[in-house]
C-alpha cells in the first residue's frame, strides 16, 4: 500500500485499517511460528504498511503537513 493511498483515507478508515493490519500481523506471526507461512516477506510488508498508517495518523493528530507536499 502506498503512502499516497493511505493519506487519501479518512480518519475512521485509517483506524479500521490499523486494527485490521495489527490483527493480520498477529495471524502471520502465528503462522510463521507454526511453519505454515510460505512467503515470509509478507511479515515485513505488513509491518511497513502498519507503520505508514500509524505515521499518517500521528501527523494528522499533530497537525503536521503531509511529507512531500510543498507549501507556496
Amino acid at each position: 500500500m502506498r503512502a499516497k493511498e493511505i493519506r487519501e483515507r479518512s480518519d475512521q478508515e485509517l483506524a479500521d485499517l490499523e486494527s485490521r493490519l495489527t490483527r493480520d500481523l498477529f495471524q502471520l506471526r502465528f503462522r510463521n511460528f507454526t511453519n505454515r507461512l510460505d512467503d515470509t516477506s509478507q511479515l515485513g510488508k505488513l509491518r511497513r504498511d502498519l507503520a505508514r498508517v500509524k505515521t499518517v495518523r500521528r501527523q494528522r493528530a499533530l497537525g503536521a503537513p503531509a511529507a512531500g507536499k510543498k507549501e507556496p
